[in-house]
């Protein structure tokens, strides 16, 4: 792993062998356009921000140690503005929006059928 540094933040660059298939995820994996040019398809995992909010206070509390206030403070103040500027708008470069994730049994099977083409 080769590190790479610049004045406001680190950046980690790993090298991948070429394989049939690549996963690549994050929030804001649509938001590089080099990076979007590079893959095949596009999918936004789309969850309500009810279920979002939901995750985080259970997370931050049973894990961090956080209490409801600090949570629900920090989701209003940075966590939601963020998501609204950054993470939503890349909704717009992907070729299928999934909604509710892994529950949505369709779209995984429309997401499995396209890679096995791609793997033949």
């Amino acid at each position: 792993m080769e590190l790479l540094s610049t004045s406001l933040f680190m950046i980690f660059q790993i090298i991948i062998d070429p394989k049939d298939i690549i996963i690549v995820e994050g929030i804001l994996v649509l938001e590089d356009e080099r990076l979007r040019e590079l893959l095949d398809i596009k999918v936004y995992v789309d969850t309500d921000a009810d279920i979002r909010i939901l995750r985080r206070l259970i997370r931050d509390i049973n894990e961090r140690g956080r209490t409801v206030d600090s949570v629900v403070s920090q989701y209003l103040d940075v966590v939601r503005p963020m998501h609204m500027q950054f993470t939503e708008p890349t909704k717009r470069y992907a070729d299928i929006i999934v909604p509710e994730g892994g529950q949505n049994k369709v779209a995984i099977d429309i997401l499995v059928t396209k890679i096995k083409d791609i793997i033949k």
